[in-house]
């Protein structure tokens, strides 16, 4: 299925080569299940980025002390630094605004969860 043009990288979008877009979902959630076919959708029009599917109950490792209690929660990061940690809603144009502004956002230097976080991901799946 062709994505539609509001989920294809703008041309004025940011390098993602050193981005991560981390999806924390659970099998169990319903709209986790809907969502996933939008992330893939995204990763594969992104194909420079690093996306990482977590089901945050098969690896409850990776989650660590981080409470995820609304799905889906994304993390982002970029340059080796967290710059989102957070409920999302689960539409295709919400997390591309994100990711086009990736690199304008300032690292998350007080959410020593969120880097922590990230370092696990990257740890396992990097």
């Amino acid at each position: 299925m062709p994505l539609p043009a509001a989920m294809l990288p703008s041309e004025d979008a940011p390098d993602a080569e050193n981005l991560w877009v981390v999806c924390l979902c659970a099998e169990w959630c319903g709209v986790c299940r809907d969502y996933r076919a939008l992330f893939d959708g995204l990763a594969a029009a992104h194909p420079q980025a690093r996306f990482v599917w977590v089901d945050v109950e098969d690896e409850a490792e990776l989650a660590g002390e981080v409470d995820v209690d609304t799905f889906p929660t994304l993390l982002l990061a970029a340059d080796g630094a967290a710059r989102f940690l957070g409920p999302l809603l689960p539409q295709a144009g919400v997390l591309k605004r994100l990711l086009d502004n990736i690199h304008e956002q300032a690292p998350l230097p007080a959410a020593h969860e969120a880097q922590a976080l990230f370092a696990r991901i990257t740890a396992k799946h990097g």
